[in-house]
């Protein structure tokens, strides 16, 4: 893939589009393409993350080691083109929350965590606009974990029979 190819793809992902296409271009530049054959793993569960990966080609399969995480609502099981796995990767240490396994042969462009920090920091404009879209997704989780614990109160102050 050409750089032009690389700007394009990083641009149909919603968090890094908020960039803006001069970052993106130092992105595309600063990252590494990998090939994955099918059945190769990219990362494993627990691993430290030092990097996401936005895919370019092909088919990963996200797993978790307890099933019964596995199946929680509106948790991904797969992510092809245009996916951006370990996006909390590129703002803070954290470790892998899932196993990702190349399910056909694919390719992944890698960002490492601190070529993305140092490149936000020469565009600020772009390090506000990942701030406002992340502090909003953290305001939407509050409230629905406040939805979840007034229905568990609720449940709580029922008569027991």
């Amino acid at each position: 893939m050409s750089i032009e190819d690389d700007i394009a793809l990083l641009d149909r992902v919603p968090l890094l589009r908020l960039l803006g296409k001069d970052v993106l271009r130092v992105l595309a530049i600063s990252s590494d393409t990998r090939p994955l054959a099918e059945g190769e793993i990219l990362f494993r569960e627990g691993q430290f993350a030092e990097a996401a990966y936005v895919v370019a080609k092909g088919r990963l399969r996200l797993t978790r080691e307890d099933p019964a995480l596995a199946r929680r609502p509106g948790q991904k099981a797969e992510a092809g083109p245009g996916s951006l796995l370990g996006e909390m990767a590129l703002i803070t240490e954290t470790k892998r929350p899932a196993t990702a396994t190349a399910i056909e042969e694919s390719v992944v462009i890698r960002i490492p965590r601190v070529f993305f920090l140092r490149t936000i920091e020469g565009y600020p404009d772009a390090a506000v606009r990942i701030g406002r879209e992340l502090s909003g997704r953290v305001r939407d989780t509050l409230g629905e974990l406040d939805v979840v614990r007034a229905k568990i109160e609720a449940l709580d102050t029922r008569p027991r029979r």
